[in-house]
């Protein structure tokens, strides 16, 4: 049983309900505070939860109050369960709400003490007819859980952050590209100076087929055919397939993986198994400092785990080695904190105020706004506003913008009419294709210039719904924000941040 009696302020975040004045004496009486998070993750492969104790301190005094994670420690982590099915579209639900009753239990925790945490449904499970049930079943506590189901270049974002490869990248301002190896994809992150600038993902995984110990197929997966066709194999469900098929496909589908890692032009088999666009802007193997690989097989790949679990992690893990010394890149090779728990380990969140002088508020009916996904686009140097918007809605899958989304505006340059004008023409010119037309625009502004923005966007160029545009805050990728209704005479918007959590590599 986990004792931590110093945990204070459990509900710093909650209050949109609340008075003005308890909201605002609750965050001024607060310099620290603690938060026990868990992080719940659901994939094609394997499934497993992370509990963990958060800190966070204040920062600053002004009316602009901002609490930062400062610490994180890892309370108990489950074991790792094989993610079970019921069919071949079909997750089992049962056993994977018994797996977390057991962990909770494990852990010497119950729902009512965790804080927040996060649920990530990621991968082929994410294509299983039942996975949304599955990431309900922990909505229902929605003011504690961010509920993400992630797509391909989404889990390719994460897997970066999880497993260290950003926060290298940013700690040494170098190029780092992470290659997240899984069961049935394995995912690319293209990281410049800590941020991920571009991913991608193909159909190469350990559990693409799946064998018992006499070498009989158990499951395979669509993508495994155009495989085993390209090295002549004849194996098929309730069929065996040999030592020599199985270490000929391994083969094929390390050698896959590095036409992409060394950046070369794709052969028609992976053009076929890609499952995003290819990466266009990453400037290939030798232009890269660190290659750091995450995932399930990274565990043979790093060689930290012999045993075998019916599939070809092991095989394609000593493949991939191979091909570290084939290309002479096994000295570009950096271990970082996490392999196959590369992931979320919770959830931290913070509350900060943001002045309703300077915040625009065409009007307030669409406030309250609870769990808005933070979109931040990068600006490269030449690049239009809008392509940089597509490219950050990209990242999380999505070919156009829509309800549920908060857009973060970062300033490189001084900001004056002209900035902001086009930049409000580049956020217009996206929103006219968006799935959700009527919904109202989020905006987040790291300077205090959203009046600004915001007057622009709707009176001079008639935008049609309704905008709630906030400054002074700053956002990352993964983080969600609450919005909360004006407060008192002052008008001041209650925003908390929910950051998705991974560990630290102190």
């Amino acid at each position: 049983m986990h004792d931590d009696h110093d945990l204070i302020g459990h509900n710093h975040g909650a209050g949109f309900g609340s008075g003005a004045g308890e909201i605002t004496e609750e965050i001024e009486g607060l310099e620290m505070f603690r938060l026990r998070s868990v992080g719940i993750d659901i994939g094609s492969s394997t499934s497993h939860l992370v509990f963990s104790r958060l800190t966070l301190r204040r920062e600053g005094a002004s009316l602009s109050t901002r609490f930062r994670v400062t610490e994180r420690t890892v309370l108990y982590r489950s074991r790792i369960l094989l993610t079970p099915y019921v069919s071949g579209t079909l997750i089992d639900t049962e056993k994977i709400k018994q797996f977390v009753h057991d962990a909770y239990h494990d852990a010497g925790f119950t729902s009512e003490v965790i804080d927040t945490g996060a649920v990530i449904v990621t991968g082929e499970a994410l294509k299983k007819e039942n996975s949304r049930p599955i990431a309900e079943l922990f909505a229902r506590d929605s003011g504690k859980f961010i509920c993400v189901s992630a797509g391909h270049n989404h889990e390719a974002l994460l897997a970066a952050y999880g497993c260290g490869a950003v926060a290298l990248s940013q700690a040494e301002k170098a190029i780092v590209l992470n290659v997240d190896v899984g069961g049935g994809t394995s995912k690319f992150s293209f990281i410049q100076d800590g941020v991920v600038a571009e991913t991608a993902a193909i159909s190469v995984g350990a559990r693409l087929i799946a064998f018992d110990d006499a070498g009989v197929i158990t499951r395979i997966e669509e993508p495994a055919r155009p495989i085993l066709k390209e090295i002549g194999s004849q194996a098929d469900l309730g069929k065996k397939i040999s030592p020599a098929e199985r270490e000929g496909f391994a083969g094929v589908m390390a050698r896959l993986l590095f036409e992409i890692i060394e950046g070369n032009s794709l052969s028609p088999l992976a053009k076929e198994l890609m499952v995003t666009p290819p990466l266009e802007r990453y400037p290939g193997l030798r232009r890269i400092r660190h290659l750091v690989f995450s995932g399930g097989v990274s565990e043979y790949i790093y060689e930290r785990d012999p045993v075998s679990y019916g599939d070809l992690g092991p095989l394609l893990g000593a493949a991939v080695r191979q091909w570290l010394d084939k290309t002479s890149s096994r000295k570009l090779l950096r271990e970082v904190s996490e392999g196959i728990r590369a992931t979320v380990i919770g959830a931290g969140e913070y509350t900060i105020q943001a002045s309703g002088s300077t915040s625009y508020i065409s009007s307030t009916s669409a406030l309250p706004a609870f769990g808005l996904k933070v979109v931040r686009p990068v600006m490269e140097q030449g690049d239009s506003v809008d392509a940089a918007v597509r490219r950050a809605l990209a990242k999380f899958d999505l070919p156009r913008f829509t309800s549920g989304l908060a857009l973060a505006v970062s300033f490189t340059q001084p900001a004056n009419y002209q900035s902001l004008r086009s930049i409000a023409e580049g956020i217009a010119a996206v929103l006219k294709e968006s799935d959700s037309p009527e919904a109202p625009l989020f905006l987040v502004l790291d300077q205090d210039v959203a009046k600004s923005l915001g007057g622009i966007l709707k009176e001079e160029l008639d935008f049609p719904s309704d905008i709630i545009a906030v400054d002074g805050i700053d956002v990352g990728d993964l983080d969600y924000i609450d919005i909360g209704r004006p407060m008192g005479v002052s008008e001041v918007l209650p925003v908390t941040v929910k950051s998705l959590m991974f560990p630290s590599n102190k």
